[in-house]
């Protein structure tokens, strides 16, 4: 049956802090007062402001229990009922008017519980307000209930005193089994999720994680929740144990739980009409409305989930948008899509970049009755309509997976592939470098949406967007010996063997065209690279040049943070200076990341020339000007094919009969998807090549370069 605890009405409001958990000579309102200074100088009602209270049918457990600021206006409080220590501030004769909606300044109709109200605040018709912090200009219209626990976290997987390891909140990301979990905090990067996720092997470096979590957070009980100035909640049902932070919308929320949410005048973060959020932290600039339900998560900044998305046990990394769709036991770094109702994820690890379509299946026990193990794709996951994996699988960088469902577990070490399934020859087909061949316009157009689409202030981590980087790049170098090794037949295809786990015939397809297409590419990311260091530093001469290009004695292995890109040695660095206590704090963490942003072009530059002295299989001494030169000018060829491809692709929109079919003429079309011409990705695209054309031919002149 149901406990139902009856205590004196004189105790409502008063014992928040249970006694045995009171440090010594302070009282239950030390916190409070900490984490509120700004009521030190409140002073007692006068008796002619309890007169008006009470006239305007007011209610108090005890009056000297109410505290006010000089400029309180008693005549703007009616029909409340006040318990425990109540502290309000500046009150005026004004309302407030926010899109459409208007509310007076004060308090009406609603019951407070010991509870700050700042100044100039707006609260109408709020069934239950318990222990919270209201900040200036607040408006609180039509809430059921809004209260805080004497335990709250906020979201943050820490432990109270008193409390036991069976009580922490975790999230169990990239596997269902849950021995991957992370345990969440407010300020929680991508990076740091992976690494907690990645590295099980490390007991000592999981427990200083879980020290610095702790750290974080003071184990006392008794905060209280606090909404931030210019914060407008109104029609929501249950708000508990919420952080709110300043200039947020709340609107019609059925139920938001142990949740921070981060948002602040720059980065206004939305919580619309029938949302319930169960222990969360919602990073600034966030958007979730319509419907979503979301339990044991994180949503890094400016991610979105809309219209009755479901995100259980999983991350949401920056500038991502998760729609309809169900999300579970996923870790989804940076610039993440998926859209579509009849999509489904679970127990993946998807770093970035990535867009899932519309009835992709991934995960839900395909292979076994256990729960399911994991999906590890790298940057530009794009698996298509209706494809079904299995778990456990592995995809490279820039994998796109055509429409089918595959029956075996896959293991793809080729980056920039098409992967299809052939039903009538029963085989699995993989065509590399597909996107280069046939996908340009994609390719460059996602590079640059991601980009523009970064609106993070605070860039920790420097989320890399373009498709030629370290990663990818040492997966083209792996793809290079695999398709090396192969038998070609005279339709330039082969058979490979342990991409699949099945009997069946796996082919790759124009093997000796990808392997050239890829060699062009490694010489475009090394030629790429050089030139920015000459322009950003202004070098004037070969000679010069040289002196500054310090290969490493052989290639060096990159891993993908969180969408940063950092050596495998700077990792291990980090992970010592972790486990040695000389990094002692998830903030110094993040300034590491912040040492290696300003690293990276460095670090870059050096993995791009070694890279091409690997691939021409030469020594330092051996990169002349004469070779620079050729360098040079097969860079531009490369280059011009891959804008024509990005011209071209876009151009079969237009010129393909079936997709022009639909229209009776040019001019309808034109109207209605826009003139070929007038694309401005194209434009910019083809102004990018024509600038760096000039100015490349300008260099080899300037250089004299023989």
């Amino acid at each position: 049956m149901n406990i139902i605890k009856k205590k004196s009405t004189a105790k409502i409001g008063y014992d928040f802090i249970e006694a045995q958990y009171l440090p010594k000579g302070k009282n239950e309102y030390h916190l409070r007062d900490k984490q509120n200074p700004n009521c030190s100088s409140y002073k007692p009602l006068t008796s002619e402001q309890i007169a008006v209270l009470i006239k305007n049918q007011n209610t108090s457990d005890n009056w000297e229990k109410i505290l006010v600021s000089n400029k309180f206006n008693p005549n703007f409080i009616k029909n409340t009922k006040f318990f425990g220590l109540v502290r309000i501030g500046n009150l005026s004769a004004v309302f407030h008017e926010f899109h459409d909606f208007n509310i007076p300044e004060g308090i009406y109709n609603s019951t407070i519980i010991s509870s700050d109200i700042g100044n100039h605040v707006c609260i109408d018709n709020v069934n239950y307000m318990s222990h919270y912090i209201i900040d200036d200009e607040v408006i609180v219209a039509n809430v059921n209930e809004l209260a805080t626990t004497d335990k709250a976290k906020f979201g943050n997987g820490i432990l109270k005193d008193g409390e036991t390891e069976t009580q922490r909140m975790i999230i169990e990301v990239c596997n269902e089994n849950g021995g991957r979990f992370i345990i969440p905090f407010d300020g929680m990067l991508a990076g740091d999720a992976y690494m907690w996720s990645k590295f099980r092997d490390d007991e000592k470096l999981l427990n200083k994680f879980k020290e610095l979590t702790e750290k974080k957070f003071d184990k006392q009980r008794g905060y209280y929740g606090k909404i931030g100035k210019r914060t407008v909640v109104k029609n929501c049902r249950i708000i508990k144990d919420t952080n709110i932070g300043e200039d947020a919308y709340i609107k019609g929320a059925n139920k938001l739980k142990n949740l921070t949410i981060n948002s602040d005048a720059k980065r206004k973060s939305q919580i619309g009409e029938g949302c319930e959020l169960v222990n969360g932290i919602i990073g600034y600039g966030c958007r979730i409305f319509y419907g979503v339900k979301a339990v044991r998560f994180i949503t890094a900044s400016h991610s979105q989930l809309k219209y009755g998305a479901r995100l259980i046990n999983s991350y949401l990394g920056n500038n991502s948008t998760i729609s309809c769709c169900e999300v579970l036991n996923t870790l989804l770094f940076p610039s993440h899509e998926q859209h579509h109702n009849n999509s489904f994820l679970c127990a993946s690890l998807i770093m970035g970049q990535s867009n899932i379509a519309a009835g992709t299946t991934i995960g839900s026990n395909h292979n076994s009755r256990s729960a399911d193990g994991e999906i590890i794709a790298g940057r530009g996951f794009w698996p298509g309509l209706c494809v079904s994996l299995k778990h456990n699988s592995t995809f490279a960088s820039f994998t796109m997976i055509a429409k089918g469902d595959y029956p075996s577990e896959l293991n793809i070490p080729i980056p920039f592939s098409l992967i299809s399934n052939d039903f009538a020859n029963d085989r699995l087909v993989i065509m590399p470098a597909y996107w280069f061949m046939y996908n340009m316009y994609a390719l460059a157009r996602n590079a640059s949406k991601y980009q523009d689409r970064d609106k993070r202030i605070h860039k920790i981590q420097n989320i890399e967007f373009d498709y030629l980087a370290p990663d990818t790049i040492n997966e083209i170098f792996d793809s290079l010996i695999i398709l090396g090794k192969l038998e070609v037949d005279k339709n330039d295809e082969a058979i490979i063997k342990g991409l699949e786990n099945s009997k069946r015939k796996i082919n790759i397809i124009k093997v000796q065209q990808s392997t050239k297409v890829f060699k062009e590419i490694v010489q475009l990311y090394a030629c790429t690279e050089i030139l920015k260091h000459i322009s950003e530093n202004k070098i004037e001469n070969f000679e010069s040049l040289k002196k500054t290009l310090k290969p490493l004695s052989e290639r060096n292995n990159w891993m993908n943070i969180g969408g940063q890109l950092m050596p495998f040695s700077e990792i291990e660095k980090l992970k010592t200076q972790i486990k040695n206590n000389k990094i002692k704090s998830w903030d110094e963490v993040h300034e590491f990341y912040q040492e290696q942003n300003n690293n990276y072009n460095k670090n870059k530059l050096i993995h791009a020339y070694t890279c091409l002295l690997e691939l021409l299989q030469i020594k330092n001494k051996d990169f002349t000007p004469a070779l620079f030169k050729e360098l040079l000018t097969n860079m531009i060829a490369t280059k011009k094919w891959m804008t024509e491809g990005i011209y071209q692709n876009r151009a079969k929109d237009y010129t393909n009969p079936f997709r022009s079919m639909v229209y009776e003429n040019k001019t309808e079309m034109e109207n209605v998807i826009g003139k070929l011409e007038d694309n401005g990705f194209i434009k910019e695209q083809i102004m990018a090549f024509e600038t760096l054309k000039k100015n490349t031919n300008t260099l080899i002149r300037k250089w004299k370069l023989k």
